[in-house]
């Protein structure tokens, strides 16, 4: 009842529908794509503001489904098209929000709002990046996030986060901008996040840096 609820809300207020049929939606998508390797902190892909999406086609529809494929191999819950070295603004999820409702969808040329200041909740939780493999650290984030950009049709969406999906949504719309998430911690703290990088081992399939 409270999902449907959740739906009936999302619906009403314009906001994408992204809670429903998630399982076979996701393994739609990565059944046709193909998984690619995850690039990491210091390719140049991932420090530099990607291109617009112009072209809704079926080259933009096949790269979404590689992503989808790439995020499941990766097991992660979002990335950016940056992420498996295509220079593009799009991202996908596959993600809980903090109660366990799980969201999946996908967003080109994402632009966040702006919160009013009642709406900047900080939430202070541990954050990790497939483009940081094995590393971890603490950084504030709003717990409430409104994305908008276009669907893979070229439509206009809005999408809303709330605590963990809120994270997720402002995450990966930094990595379109060429922001990864330890850029916005303290020297400190990047320098730690980076040790833990060289000192541990990816899980999953990454392109060296040259």
């Amino acid at each position: 009842m409270a999902q449907q609820q959740q739906v009936d809300e999302q619906v009403s207020s314009g906001f994408v529908v992204d809670t429903e049929d998630c399982e076979a939606r996701e393994l739609a998508y990565r059944e046709r794509g193909t998984a690619r390797p995850i690039t990491v902190v210091g390719n140049p892909v991932l420090h530099r503001e990607c291109k617009d999406v112009t072209e809704f086609d079926a080259s933009l529809a096949a790269l979404i489904d590689d992503m989808f494929a790439s995020q499941k191999a990766a097991e992660g819950v979002g990335l950016a098209a940056n992420q498996i070295g295509v220079d593009l603004k799009v991202f996908i999820y596959d993600c809980p929000d903090d109660d366990g409702v799980r969201h999946t969808g996908l967003i080109c040329n994402p632009v966040l709002d702006e919160l009013p200041a009642e709406r900047r909740v900080l939430d202070d939780s541990n954050e990790g990046c497939l483009s940081v493999p094995t590393a971890y650290a603490e950084l504030a984030r709003p717990d409430y996030a409104v994305v908008r950009g276009q669907d893979a049709e070229g439509n206009p969406i809005a999408i809303e986060g709330t605590g963990y999906f809120a994270r997720c949504l402002q995450h990966e719309t930094d990595h379109l901008y060429g922001r990864l998430y330890i850029d916005r911690l303290s020297k400190r703290d990047r320098k730690d996040a980076l040790k833990q990088m060289a000192e541990g081992t990816a899980r999953y399939e990454t392109v060296p840096n040259a």
